[in-house]
């Protein structure tokens, strides 16, 4: 049977706003941190998966998916509203990990649990005239950013600790910019992710088992802690993996940091895992930008080549909201092979009309919202496998 067409009058308004959010400018490096104008991009992800990603025949699924757009544009439009109200100065100091308040997630306790899980978000922030770096001080964001965190926070925390700070993360407006323009805003987010991860290591770890993860711009932010940090062997012997999924990984980047080590099975350990899903025809994207490569593996058959996994192998694609309950779950959604050219993930069994890219800076076919939906219940379980192997459970 032939999947319904799930696009509604609030999805349109919503990836109208979100395209406007992306004509924002702005201020030279030293506004890094000046006020907001919050366009409210749900994650990256919950503006398109609530709304499309419903099975076949579930009609109340998709009248909630329709109520969960219409409460975004609704939460679009009033944060729009209060940012024209706010003004914080572009030298807004940097976040204090010691108070709890600048945590999304601190779960100190539940010491019996076998690992940790330091969690980067994605980006919720669509940037403005005057900042292209979200500011702490903005609760409409911040809620947010809680938010896109539940949509993937089960994920992982099934057996371990979950910790996830605020940080000063860039909007998607800087995704617009030329690369190297780009950075020093990503600098100011990464400075905040820094502090955090060694303020977490200082005070809260205590010898645990780590695991990294991120999704989109929070992959990026972990890449950048192990090119930073994971060097020293007291912290990579502490390492479980790294989950650094909708973000690229070249040969570049492993020959210049060794201690990038790539999985290449379902249960070793101390190694990064990566993919970014794209339909079959796609040659370019924001990240895999066409005459690159990128380092992958499939969360169906855990392989490294072309190998085809069949969407049998899919344990359950599963769409969640911002409580994280899973709204859908849709076993054997699709399966998925890596292209030998790009490294990119391709996915076979789904169209870009039941599953558009969402937002302006990507084209249809770019399944990025989804890399976590797709493959949530494999991940889920290759998070437990891991630790497992690395716990000798």
């Amino acid at each position: 049977m032939k999947r319904r067409n799930q696009h509604s009058l609030p999805y349109f308004l919503l990836a109208l706003l979100l395209s406007l959010s992306l004509f924002a400018g702005c201020s030279p490096a030293a506004g890094n941190t000046a006020a907001t104008t919050e366009a409210s991009v749900e994650a990256e992800t919950e503006s398109v998966t609530s709304e499309t990603s419903v099975s076949e025949t579930d009609e109340s699924d998709t009248a909630a998916s329709e109520t969960a757009a219409t409460e975004t544009v609704s939460e679009t439009e009033t944060a729009q509203t209060d940012a024209s109200e706010t003004d914080v100065a572009s030298s807004e100091a940097a976040p204090d990990y010691s108070d709890a308040v600048n945590w999304a997630y601190l779960e100190t306790e539940d010491t019996e649990k076998a690992a940790d899980v330091f969690f980067i978000c994605p980006s919720v922030y669509g940037g403005s005239d005057d900042a292209c770096n979200m500011s702490l001080s903005d609760m409409d964001t911040k809620e947010s950013f809680v938010g896109a965190i539940n949509m993937e926070k089960g994920i992982y925390d099934a057996d371990s600790r979950f910790f996830a700070p605020y940080y000063r993360q860039i909007g998607l407006n800087v995704y617009e910019m030329p690369e190297a323009d780009r950075e020093p805003y990503l600098e100011t987010a990464y400075a905040d992710v820094r502090d955090a991860f060694l303020y977490y290591m200082e005070n809260y770890n205590e010898g645990r088992p780590i695991v990294l993860a991120g999704f989109s711009q929070g992959a990026d932010m972990c890449l950048r802690l192990m090119k930073d940090l994971f060097d020293d062997e007291a912290l990579a012997d502490q390492h479980v993996a790294c989950y650094a999924i909708g973000w690229r990984i070249t040969e570049e980047d492993v020959a210049e940091y060794p201690q990038l080590k790539m999985a290449t099975g379902e249960n070793d350990t101390g190694v990064i895992v990566s993919f970014n899903s794209e339909a079959e025809d796609v040659t370019d994207s924001l990240m895999i930008p066409e005459g690159t490569k990128t380092f992958a593996i499939n969360p169906l058959n855990w392989k490294t080549d072309s190998t085809p996994a069949d969407k049998s192998l899919n344990l359950g694609a599963c769409f969640t909201d911002y409580s994280g309950e899973i709204t859908s779950e849709i076993p054997q959604l699709t399966g998925a092979y890596i292209d030998e050219t790009r490294g990119a993930l391709k996915v076979p069994d789904v169209s870009p009309e039941d599953y558009p890219a969402g937002l302006s800076i990507f084209t249809d076919g770019i399944y990025h919202l989804y890399d976590y939906q797709f493959f949530y219940r494999n991940l889920q379980e290759n998070v437990q496998t891991r630790i497992d192997a690395f716990t000798g459970a």
